[in-house]
């Protein structure tokens, strides 16, 4: 436990001692201070009270600290260094998310979506890194729940106590067929021209809810091109990802012709977090960058 005396030092306390270290003299750390000679020898003196032992040798034309002193000027060196470092720590909150968000993304959206978010994060939120976390919903909601993430992107969830949520976009799933499949070539299809039993489906898709049926599989999209690829049928895919599976030639994709089924991604985030004003506009970046990438549809 730290004395009352001790307790009653404060950092600018210390701060003069070290002064009156560096400089050897009383009058000339004084000047340096802006304090008086007798008022910085008060202070000292404070000092050397709260700890028990004469810190410098007074009287000689040079102020010398003593062997005693000399080993706790070391250790005001070092509480001074970590004071310092607590006010680097302190100013880093000034960034937004003081400094890092630590970011959750499904599996099946993350490498599609973040290669548009890579760039315009630091013009929005300079000096903040972006740290990134990919998973399956349930297990990404719990580690924000349990604090190792700060914000989640992934589908609606039933409300879970503490946790905010803000709907971004609405993303079409498209169909994926296998190249020789009787509909590949097409640009657009119906799902009445789908058999449900054809369908291998991703498990967090919940297009089963659609189609009524189909294999479930909790893979990962090339995972599931491949499937088609082996298995023949279909799949639905995200939009997000059209690029990367139609570089595939053992697939071919198509759109849905009208109102199209998908999936909606929202951000979550705890409600007690610090950074609330962060992440509602870290949701603002995401809903922009949303209207620019065709098929998705801004929510809310």
């Amino acid at each position: 436990m730290i004395s009352t005396h001790l307790s009653a030092v404060s950092l600018r306390d210390l701060i003069l001692v070290q002064a009156v270290r560096w400089h050897g003299s009383f009058n000339s750390a004084a000047r340096a201070m802006h304090i008086s000679p007798s008022g910085l020898s008060h202070q000292v003196q404070k000092v050397e009270q709260a700890l028990g032992t004469p810190l410098f040798e007074r009287g000689g034309r040079r102020v010398v600290p003593t062997a005693g002193g000399q080993r706790l000027l070391e250790q005001i060196d070092a509480v001074l260094l970590a004071a310092d470092h607590l006010q680097q720590a302190a100013r880093a909150g000034e960034t937004a998310f003081g400094g890092e968000l630590r970011l959750g993304v499904l599996a099946t959206l993350g490498p599609y979506l973040l290669p548009h978010l890579i760039a315009p994060f630091p013009q929005h939120f300079p000096g903040a890194r972006l740290s990134l976390s990919e998973g399956k919903p349930r297990g990404l909601l719990r580690r924000l729940q349990e604090g190792e993430l700060d914000a989640v992107l992934a589908q609606p969830s039933p409300p879970v106590s503490g946790i905010a949520m803000r709907p971004l976009f609405f993303e079409p799933w498209e169909v994926m067929l296998r190249a020789d499949h009787p509909l590949a070539g097409r640009r657009t299809l119906t799902l009445e021209q789908l058999d449900a039993a054809d369908a291998t489906l991703m498990a967090e898709s919940r297009a089963d809810d659609v189609l009524g049926g189909g294999h479930v599989q909790d893979v990962s999209l090339e995972s599931l091109a491949a499937l088609v690829g082996l298995r023949g049928g279909y799949a639905l895919v995200p939009a997000l990802a059209h690029e990367r599976l139609a570089s595939m030639p053992e697939v071919a994709l198509a759109k849905f012709k009208g109102q199209a089924p998908g999936r909606e991604i929202a951000l979550y985030w705890r409600e007690a977090s610090p950074w609330e004003a962060d992440l509602q506009a870290f949701a603002e970046l995401l809903r922009k960058l949303a209207k620019q990438r065709p098929g998705l549809k801004v929510m809310g």
